[in-house]
């Protein structure tokens, strides 16, 4: 609880005693008021200024002007009547009892926020010329700058590990407890924590182009996305404070007229109370206050959990997604190209991997990195000679003393050797000795370890059609679809024809209600994710043009992490409806009441803070994740 809280909860509990010690006092008349205008003046003067203000700048409509006028009015009833000035204080006593709930429940959904915006540190180290380290501001650091991470600092800016090794806490971008460990090579992001040993890192990026200042950039502009039960309430609200207005003055004046000039007694004081009531009852705040928050803690919640959305509109459009189309690469794959397989002919197994590593020892294709990280132990006793790239088919080595092969069929076919097909979906590497088949090595892209969970937890949700998209060969991209159970697959896609299989799978679609979603990692993937109902980036590997198109980021490239997003927003949303018609429901009935003359202050008061705290704690619990 903040500063301003504890004194407004001083404020009101100062009140309340107040006027239960003075309920005992034998004060009457004018002295009786002066001593109830105390109380009522420590708990509502903010109120009473509020209102002056708002008629002052003509914005008089608000709930401030409602609770003004109707406490003000009770107290001038309560003086030509029985003194009761109860009810008048009552009323403003329990309006700031609901500001303070809503105060607290605002501070509680934007501490998940908070958290996000703290991921900056305010300096970067850098080493001087005399080898100290000199504290400079990360705006001020270039890109290819080697800044010093010590243990316990933020990482203050994207870069490249040079040297050392770490476990980063990343909690507070994706959300995941598991430390991730680095090292030389390694790409780091800002915001992470650095845990234990010493990093020097070579920048990539400037500040304002870094994760931490894109991260924080993207929560400022997510409150100005609002969405459409926002803006209705924004506008139902403009509309209905000046209709209450209007309809209380016509209540207290239209029936006590109309009785005086039937001969009957007008009833004035009846007549103003009712309206009063009726204004305490109509004041629109459960609604005004309850939606935002209801939106505003399930952004919140998100975040935490590494999902960072970009506004509360996409809250909304999430939770009407029943189809979602992927892309491959990256996405439902690792992007990473492993040893998948290994088939030895009259050969063993574990020394087809050591020949075809040592034969790649110094070739950069991609392919080549794969088999050397299966077999990274370079620094043994072979000898490897007389290395020859063979455009187009593979490499030719001595290796002690023997000639391997190593490549595609095309290099088996030129020197006879006898191959043959793989049954495994993936690159085939084949390997002779001697020129002999030795036999091959399957390198394939690797499947996330949840992309499959991913999918299952989708459709139980209610997402009606899985697609997924891809530049890969139909071999490869049906195998994919096949292992992850996805409902339609497309192969050997350019970008642009991504963008028009999207266009097709938006004209398709059942209801204009219903929503798609794309999610892609590639900077090929933007225009299909701008094209999209919504966009879905992954935002750790992503790239950042993939990042800036997306409504939606996944901090931890998880796509598991699309179900508990969209948990998030059906949650949110089910709550925003439950409150709309519990709050409108509740306060037509009581205004018909009112109108009535059934109803008292009391009443008033449940219709008006009642119906607020109810909304206020229904609105929090789109702070809580959804269990999956």
């Amino acid at each position: 609880m903040n500063k301003k809280q504890k004194t407004n909860l001083a404020r009101i509990i100062s009140a309340a005693i107040l006027m239960i010690i003075l309920n005992f006092l034998p004060v009457k008349g004018i002295s009786r008021f002066i001593c109830y205008l105390i109380p009522y003046l420590i708990v509502g003067y903010d109120i009473l200024i509020k209102a002056f203000k708002g008629i002052k700048n003509r914005q008089a409509f608000d709930e401030s002007l409602l609770m003004a006028v109707a406490t003000i009015g009770a107290m001038a009833i309560a003086i030509t009547g029985d003194g009761d000035y109860v009810e008048a204080i009552a009323v403003m006593l329990f309006f700031q009892i609901g500001e303070l709930f809503e105060s607290y429940a605002v501070g509680k959904s934007r501490k998940n926020i908070a958290d996000l915006m703290d991921i900056c540190p305010d300096y970067a180290n850098i080493e001087g010329e005399n080898g100290q380290l000199e504290r400079v501001d990360p705006d001020d650091v270039e890109i290819g700058t080697v800044i010093v991470v010590a243990p316990g600092e933020k990482i203050p800016l994207d870069g490249i590990v040079v040297e050392g090794k770490s476990s980063l806490d990343t909690a507070a971008l994706t959300g995941e407890a598991m430390p991730r460990t680095v090292g030389v090579d390694d790409e780091v992001v800002s915001g992470c924590i650095n845990m234990s040993g010493l990093l020097k890192i070579r920048t990539t990026k400037v500040f304002d182009e870094s994760t931490a200042s894109k991260i924080m950039e993207m929560i400022e502009e997510a409150s100005s996305r609002k969405s459409k039960a926002e803006n209705f309430i924004t506008k139902f609200a403009r509309v209905y404070t000046p209709a209450v207005v209007y309809s209380a003055l016509a209540l207290a004046f239209v029936p006590p007229v109309v009785r005086l000039a039937l001969s009957i007694a007008p009833l004035w004081g009846d007549w103003i109370y009712r309206a009063l009531t009726f204004l305490v009852i109509s004041c629109p705040c459960a609604l005004v206050v309850s939606i935002p928050l209801s939106f505003f803690a399930g952004i919140g919640a998100a975040s935490h959990q590494g999902v960072l959305i970009k506004g509360s509109n996409y809250l909304e459009i999430l939770a009407d997604t029943k189809t979602i189309v992927f892309d491959k690469t990256g996405t439902l794959t690792k992007g990473v190209f492993e040893v998948t397989a290994i088939h030895p002919e009259d050969f063993d197994a574990d020394m087809l991997l050591h020949l075809a590593a040592h034969v790649e020892r110094y070739s950069k294709h991609p392919i080549a990195s794969s088999l050397k990280r299966a077999f990274p132990n370079e620094a043994d006793d072979c000898s490897v000679e007389d290395i020859e790239e063979i455009a187009g088919k593979g490499v030719k080595a001595k290796v002690n003393g023997r000639t391997v092969y190593v490549g595609n069929s095309k290099l088996m076919e030129s020197i006879d050797a006898s191959w043959h097909e793989c049954h495994h979906v993936g690159t085939i590497i084949h390997v002779a000795v001697d020129g002999v088949y030795a036999g091959h090595i399957v390198i394939s892209d690797v499947i996330k370890e949840n992309s499959a969970k991913a999918i299952a937890s989708l459709k139980k949700m209610g997402v009606r059609k899985t697609v997924m998209l891809t530049g890969d060969i139909k071999k490869v991209a049906d195998k994919v679809a096949e292992d992850l159970g996805l409902d339609e697959v497309h192969s050997d896609l350019l970008p642009q024809d991504k963008v028009s299989r999207v266009e097709e799978l938006i004209a398709s679609k059942g209801s204009e209600k219903d929503k798609l979603a794309f999610v892609g990692d590639g900077i090929n993937d933007a225009p299909v994710l701008s094209r999209a109902d919504i966009g879905i980036a992954m935002g750790a590997l992503g790239s950042d043009a993939a990042i800036e198109a997306a409504d939606v980021v996944l901090m931890d490239d998880d796509p598991l992490k699309i179900s508990t997003a969209i948990a998030i927003s059906k949650k949110c949303l089910g709550i925003v409806k439950q409150n709309i018609w519990f709050a409108i429901g509740i306060k037509l009935a009581c205004l018909l009441l009112g109108a009535l003359g059934l109803a008292n202050m009391w009443l008033a008061v449940f219709a008006d803070v009642g119906v607020l705290i109810i909304a206020i704690l229904n609105a929090i619990r789109c702070m809580f994740v959804p269990k999956k």
